[in-house]
């Protein structure tokens, strides 16, 4: 298998770059560098981290996944899709295989790039992909209720039922002056949202790439964190800050900090490893394929992948969190006027800045209005509309879809992505099998005048000959082990596409059965692949080359010759 190249889409947009794309993509990486910076404290925080390991994260990580990916305007850092692993991962193994884990998961992202999985990742049954993606945003909603009411709660568990229980053993702590300053906090995200949506059709200028005002650029999110800052101080509330639980946010680069990658400690960690390459993939890709809709442009996936996994090998040595791409800020980043990968560089950039110029300031930020951003990120992160649309498909897709459900809020992710898999792959087994048909030849024409010789049956076969056919092949084995099996059983094979080793075995099989019986199989009208297994697998020899003929006329040919033949001197000669 060859090796994909290592080709960043950078060095692509940068021929023929000039002063007026240089100026869109500063502009559009600051603006989303603004938008990051919320997002990644609130992303850090939720998953149990000090908010400097989401910073550090969208800094290093975004600057290595804009710089080496396979996109042109993805923005990649932390995402609220890791907040449940991530926090999950820090409850049961630490906050130093964490690291450790996120550097595994890094190099396996790096090889499943370099040998093409990555074009596989896009085959993932929707209904997986919005049934996980449903479950995971349940459980970020559910996690930030403790901030957004201020509850009393010392260690907040990982697992569905174990937050439900805390929570409600907690819901007498209730601080009212937290819950009045969320709920305002979620009144003016809905309100500014609905105020950027509707602007474009009384401002038809602002919904041009590059032309949208000050006003207009500002997200939410920042609004929020500015707001609920200068309320909280200038009414003396009693609300949790990001200081006084996790102290002052480093105004310096972040410091060099080596895991602990030893074998003993590594091999115990696969699972989490191998849960962050496989959500970061699926996101990253997933995320990816909606920037190119947006700009009417081509990702390369498996580029994608190992520029993904070169930033998730890196970020923990600095104390990083797992990055991927990001949905919100790659959306942004298009709306501002994006055009090439640059501007997810000048994203990290302006991150860097502001922490090394503003970092003090963070310290005041009340811990509820992160709660209520995160609330708003899950509402949005949720295709929630895809329930009361169930009704519109299939029983199976149903079935996959809640299933991963809520297998992702009440067990764990990794078990729901396998079981939905697995149940996709079971249905489609059974979809195939039901359109592979085995249909009998008259006997005679529409005049009443013989078709087959006397002692001759023939069948024609539709569809996929592979392991979840093998019963309807195998009714034929049967027939030709009864008291009277055919003297020649010809099957035709031109609509069959294609033949698996587990079928092949049943024909073989029944080639025996009805030599034993002083029988012989013919086929005809074996297309390339059946063809080709055949020969390789020696099949053909076992049959005999004059039994394989072009056509039905010319199998009915062959078996007019073979019953000619003494029945004794066949079944002599099976011997």
């Amino acid at each position: 298998m060859a090796l994909h190249a290592f080709r960043p889409r950078l060095l692509e947009c940068l021929k023929g770059y000039d002063r007026h794309t240089l100026a869109a993509d500063v502009g559009a990486g600051i603006t989303v560098g603004v938008i990051a910076l919320p997002l990644a404290m609130a992303f850090a925080i939720a998953s149990g981290l000090k908010p400097e390991a989401g910073l550090f994260a969208a800094i290093i990580g975004g600057f290595l996944i804009s710089a080496l990916g396979g996109s042109r305007v993805q923005i990649g850092g932390p995402a609220g899709a890791f907040i449940v692993i991530v926090y999950g991962i820090v409850q049961q193994y630490g906050l130093g295989n964490l690291l450790v884990s996120t550097a595994m998961a890094g190099v396996l992202l790096f090889v499943m790039g370099l040998t093409r999985i990555g074009s596989l990742i896009r085959y993932i049954p929707i209904a997986v992909v919005i049934g996980f993606t449903n479950g995971i945003a349940v459980l970020i909603a559910l996690s930030q209720l403790k901030d957004l009411l201020g509850l009393q709660i010392e260690n907040m568990p990982a697992d569905f039922f174990g937050m439900t229980r805390s929570i409600a053993g907690a819901i007498d702590t209730v601080s009212l002056p937290t819950l009045a300053l969320g709920s305002a906090c979620l009144a003016l995200i809905a309100a500014w949202t609905a105020f950027d949506r509707m602007l474009p059709t009384v401002l038809p200028e602002a919904n041009v790439p590059g032309r949208r005002g000050l006003l207009t650029r500002t997200p939410s999110t920042l609004v929020v964190l500015v707001a609920a800052t200068v309320a909280a101080a200038a009414l003396q509330l009693p609300v949790e800050t990001i200081a006084s639980r996790f102290g002052d946010i480093p105004s310096a680069i972040p410091a060099f900090v080596w895991p602990d990658l030893s074998w003993e400690n590594a091999r115990n960690l696969v699972a989490p490893a191998v849960t962050i390459a496989l959500l970061g993939a699926v996101e990253s890709l997933l995320c990816a394929r909606v920037a190119d809709s947006m700009i009417d442009d081509l990702h390369d996936p498996n580029q994608e992948l190992m520029a993904q996994g070169v930033a998730n090998f890196v970020a923990p040595f600095f104390g990083g969190m797992p990055v991927t791409g990001t949905l919100a800020r790659t959306w942004a980043n298009v709306r501002s006027g994006a055009r090439t990968p640059f501007s997810g560089v000048v994203h990290a950039l302006t991150l860097l800045v502001i922490v090394l110029l503003a970092a003090p300031l963070a310290g005041h930020i009340p811990l509820v209005s992160l709660a209520a951003i995160l609330l708003f990120v899950a509402w949005n992160m949720g295709a929630w509309n895809e329930f009361s649309r169930l009704r519109q498909f299939s029983a199976q897709y149903r079935t996959i879809m809640v299933a991963t459900f809520l297998l992702t809020v009440v067990v764990d992710l990794t078990v729901a992505v396998q079981v939905g898999l697995a149940l996709a792959a079971m249905f489609y087994i059974h979809r195939i099998s039901s359109l592979t048909t085995i249909v009998p030849v008259p006997g005679t024409d529409a005049q009443g005048k013989p078709v087959l010789p006397e002692g001759v049956t023939a069948f024609r076969i539709f569809g996929s000959l592979f392991f979840g056919t093998v019963g309807k092949l195998e009714k034929l084995v049967e027939e030709a082990s009864g008291h009277a099996p055919p003297r020649v059983l010809i099957l035709d094979l031109q609509m069959v596409i294609n033949l698996d080793t587990t079928c092949l075995d049943t024909l073989a099989s029944l080639h025996r059965r009805l030599q034993k019986r002083g029988g012989d199989l013919v086929l005809c009208n074996a297309n390339e692949h059946p063809l080709s297994l055949m020969l390789r697998s020696g099949f053909l020899d076992q049959l005999g080359v004059e039994n394989l003929v072009c056509d039905l006329q010319a199998a009915i040919g062959r078996a007019e010759a073979l019953l000619s033949a003494p029945a004794a001197a066949a079944a002599q000669a099976a011997k």
